[in-house]
C-alpha cells in the first residue's frame, strides 16, 4: 500500500488516503489485443508488449500536445516542411534533442508501477531505445494531427 498525502485548501490539515498505486496505474491502461506475450519472448520484448505499448497508448494525447509545444517553441519551422521532411524532423528531434527526449521518457516512465520500474532499470538502455522508436512511430503515424488547422 502507498500512502498518498493530500493537502487541503487551507494547508493546515493533511488527509492521508491509502491507495495501491500499481493497481490504479494498471487499471488506467488501455488493453492492446495485438500485444501478445509468449514464453519464448526476450525480457525486453515482453516488457515492450506488457508495459511500453499500453503506457504509450495511454499517454498518446499528452505526447501529441508535448510535440506541438516543441514545434511552437522552435518557431513553427515544422509547418514549412513537406510530409516526408516532417517525418524525418520527428525522428531527428526525438533522437537528437536530449532535453526533449528526456521529457518524453519521463512522461512514459512516470506511468510505470514500482515493479515495472525495477524491471526497466535492469536494461534501461535497450528499453529506452525501444521506447523512443515506439514514440517516433506513434508521432509519425499521426503527423496529420500537427497541422495548425487541426485541433486535438
Amino acid at each position: 500500500m502507498v500512502i498518498i498525502p493530500i493537502v487541503t485548501r487551507n494547508f493546515k490539515e493533511t488527509i492521508f488516503i491509502m491507495e495501491d498505486r500499481s493497481i490504479f496505474l494498471l487499471k488506467a491502461r488501455p488493453e492492446i489485443k495485438a500485444a501478445h506475450i509468449h514464453e519464448n519472448m526476450s525480457n525486453d520484448e515482453r516488457f515492450q508488449n506488457k508495459t511500453l505499448r499500453p503506457v504509450i497508448k495511454l499517454q498518446n494525447l499528452l505526447l501529441i500536445a508535448v510535440f506541438k509545444n516543441y514545434i511552437k517553441k522552435h518557431k513553427n519551422t515544422f509547418y514549412e516542411l513537406s510530409v516526408p521532411k516532417r517525418l524525418d524532423y520527428i525522428e531527428k528531434v526525438v533522437q537528437k534533442d536530449i532535453k526533449f527526449r528526456n521529457s518524453l521518457k519521463g512522461i512514459i516512465i512516470g506511468q510505470f508501477t514500482l515493479e515495472e520500474y525495477e524491471d526497466y532499470i535492469q536494461n534501461s538502455s535497450a528499453l529506452n531505445k525501444r521506447m523512443m522508436n515506439m514514440v517516433i512511430a506513434r508521432l509519425q503515424d499521426q503527423v496529420q494531427l500537427f497541422d495548425t488547422a487541426i485541433a486535438v
